[in-house]
Protein backbone atom coordinates (compact mmCIF):
# COMPACT_ATOMS: atom_id res chain seq x y z
CA UNK A 1 0.00 0.00 0.00
CA UNK A 2 1.88 3.22 -0.53
CA UNK A 3 2.50 5.26 1.20
CA UNK A 4 4.10 9.09 2.62
CA UNK A 5 7.04 9.13 4.99
CA UNK A 6 8.76 11.94 6.98
CA UNK A 7 10.39 10.93 10.30
CA UNK A 8 8.01 7.82 9.91
CA UNK A 9 4.75 7.12 8.24
CA UNK A 10 2.72 9.84 7.97
CA UNK A 11 -0.51 8.45 5.64
CA UNK A 12 -1.12 5.56 3.34
CA UNK A 13 -3.86 5.50 0.95
CA UNK A 14 -5.56 2.91 -1.66
CA UNK A 15 -7.90 2.82 -4.27
CA UNK A 16 -10.37 -0.35 -4.47
CA UNK A 17 -13.00 -1.27 -6.75
CA UNK A 18 -16.12 0.34 -5.35
CA UNK A 19 -14.24 3.51 -2.95
CA UNK A 20 -10.98 4.95 -2.16
CA UNK A 21 -9.27 5.03 1.44
CA UNK A 22 -7.16 7.16 3.01
CA UNK A 23 -5.19 6.20 6.16
CA UNK A 24 -4.36 8.81 8.27
CA UNK A 25 -4.28 6.64 11.56
CA UNK A 26 -7.65 6.55 14.25
CA UNK A 27 -6.00 9.65 16.55
CA UNK A 28 -6.28 11.97 13.25
CA UNK A 29 -9.78 10.02 12.62
CA UNK A 30 -11.36 11.27 15.81
CA UNK A 31 -8.83 14.75 16.02
CA UNK A 32 -10.75 15.74 12.58
CA UNK A 33 -14.83 13.66 13.14
CA UNK A 34 -16.47 16.51 12.48
CA UNK A 35 -15.11 17.79 9.64
CA UNK A 36 -14.83 14.26 8.35
CA UNK A 37 -18.84 14.29 8.71
CA UNK A 38 -20.37 12.67 5.46
CA UNK A 39 -17.74 10.69 5.07
CA UNK A 40 -17.71 6.91 5.99
CA UNK A 41 -14.54 5.60 8.45
CA UNK A 42 -13.56 3.32 10.41
CA UNK A 43 -11.14 3.18 13.13
CA UNK A 44 -8.45 3.89 11.05
CA UNK A 45 -9.87 4.98 7.53
CA UNK A 46 -11.81 6.99 5.18
CA UNK A 47 -13.11 5.72 2.63
CA UNK A 48 -14.30 8.31 -0.05
CA UNK A 49 -16.09 7.82 -3.77
CA UNK A 50 -13.74 8.73 -6.22
CA UNK A 51 -16.11 11.44 -7.63
CA UNK A 52 -16.49 12.76 -4.33
CA UNK A 53 -13.36 13.13 -2.80
CA UNK A 54 -11.98 14.91 0.54
CA UNK A 55 -11.38 18.59 0.21
CA UNK A 56 -7.51 19.05 -0.49
CA UNK A 57 -7.54 21.08 2.23
CA UNK A 58 -8.64 18.57 4.92
CA UNK A 59 -6.06 15.92 3.43
CA UNK A 60 -3.35 18.85 4.27
CA UNK A 61 -4.84 19.65 7.45
CA UNK A 62 -4.47 16.14 8.59
CA UNK A 63 -1.61 15.86 6.99
CA UNK A 64 -0.03 18.45 8.90
CA UNK A 65 -1.19 17.09 12.36
CA UNK A 66 0.06 13.62 11.31
CA UNK A 67 3.32 14.91 11.13
CA UNK A 68 3.20 16.94 13.98
CA UNK A 69 2.73 13.79 15.96
CA UNK A 70 5.37 12.00 14.06
CA UNK A 71 8.07 14.60 14.97
CA UNK A 72 6.90 14.68 18.48
CA UNK A 73 7.66 10.86 18.79
CA UNK A 74 10.88 10.90 16.89
CA UNK A 75 12.40 13.74 18.94
CA UNK A 76 15.51 12.87 21.60
CA UNK A 77 14.41 13.05 25.04
CA UNK A 78 14.89 16.33 26.57
CA UNK A 79 14.85 18.00 23.36
CA UNK A 80 12.08 20.40 22.02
Amino acid sequence: MPAYRHGGVLVWFGAFRDHCSFFPTAAIITEFGQALKGFTTTKGAIHFAAGNPLPAELVTAMVRARAEKVSRKTRPKGKV
